[in-house]
């Protein structure tokens, strides 16, 4: 084989494995971004049933506000508390 031929070789063999670390690099940096994503997801969900929570809380409240059912509401007030307590421990 001559010289200039292995020198060729050489040089797509590098070229090669410099291909190969930049995708491994990438696929890293792919990785990386995939766990950030899923653990912005997972955030996104427990703020999305907590907002749910105070939701059903409010739509719970309108009709003993409306008729002025303190005892009704400071139940209803209590329970939620209590709910949000539990959640946080």
């Amino acid at each position: 084989m001559a010289k200039a031929d292995k020198d060729e070789q050489l040089t797509g063999s590098r070229y090669l494995l410099a291909g190969t670390f930049r995708r491994m690099v990438g696929l890293k940096q792919l990785e990386q971004r995939i766990a950030t994503l899923e653990e912005e997801l997972h955030n996104y969900q427990t703020t999305h049933v907590r907002l749910a929570e105070v939701i059903d809380l409010v739509q719970e409240l309108l009709v003993p506000m409306a008729q002025q059912d303190t005892a009704k509401v400071d139940e209803l007030v209590r329970r939620f508390s209590d709910e949000l307590g539990a959640d946080e421990r």
